[in-house]
């Protein structure tokens, strides 16, 4: 049997776009409200005006350690309470090591791992205090398998499947269930900065997917009844053979 989402407040980072748009539009769908987290202030004016009054925006840098900070005290000036924290906003490096930058590795990482970290610790004590709350977090098929084609971005998301699993098994106590997903390669701006010939040859071979398609994995964890964890839901193009 599914929880209903009804009533409940989400907060979705990376919202305006990719995977987080298509979270943010499954979750009002399902009755949610959902605070809409993203740097791009024009583009959540936009799309707040188009998604009606339960889409709530909220300007936010993760990359910028007092933006990030000022997240979750801000959220709850404009909500009550956060149910669900889906921490899904992230970056993409690809290639060879030696083909990128120094600040580009820091920038990435701080996205994809720091700023998890930071606003899973920012969000715990109120939904310790509530005892009951949802933390998802996006990860990878990367964080599952050394794909050596991204080793940057990988290390990422093996990070991210350690912290998610050890908050899980923290957070079992409060109330509080911790999960992840792990999509293979989805039709987003991310994609933009894959080697050509990787992104040429998924692209001929229908070996990516929809941002809906990890939407609707979303859904499903977080409407599994109390009793039930998710802990991990890879979900793969069916053409995707490289794992």
């Amino acid at each position: 049997m599914s929880e209903s989402l009804n009533g409940k407040i989400a907060v979705i980072t990376g919202a305006a776009s990719g995977i987080g748009l298509a979270t943010t539009e499954k979750l009002l769908g399902a009755g949610a409200t959902v605070v809409m987290v993203d740097r791009n202030a024009e583009a959540l004016k936009s799309l707040t005006a188009k998604l009606g009054e339960k889409a709530v925006a909220q300007v936010t840098d993760l990359t910028d350690a007092e933006s990030c900070a000022a997240m979750v005290p801000e959220i709850l000036q404009k909500v009550d309470h956060i149910d669900i924290l889906y921490c899904n906003a992230g970056l993409y490096i690809g290639g060879d090591l030696t083909e990128t930058t120094p600040d580009a590795i820091d920038r990435m990482l701080n996205l994809n791992v720091n700023a998890v970290i930071k606003n899973v610790h920012a969000v715990v004590p109120h939904m310790t205090g509530r005892k009951t709350g949802d933390i998802i977090v996006t990860c990878s098929i990367a964080g599952h398998y050394p794909t050596y084609w991204e080793p940057v971005y990988a290390a990422s998301k093996w990070a991210v499947t350690c912290f998610v699993q050890t908050m899980r098994r923290q957070m079992i106590p409060h109330g509080v269930r911790v999960a992840q997903v792990s999509p293979g390669p989805v039709v987003s701006a991310l994609l933009a900065d894959w080697p050509e010939e990787n992104l040429r040859k998924a692209k001929e071979s229908g070996s990516l997917m929809d941002p809906s398609e990890v939407a609707d994995a979303v859904e499903y964890i977080l409407t599994r009844k109390r009793t039930v964890t998710v802990r991990d839901m890879i979900v793969l193009p069916t053409n995707f053979d490289r794992v």
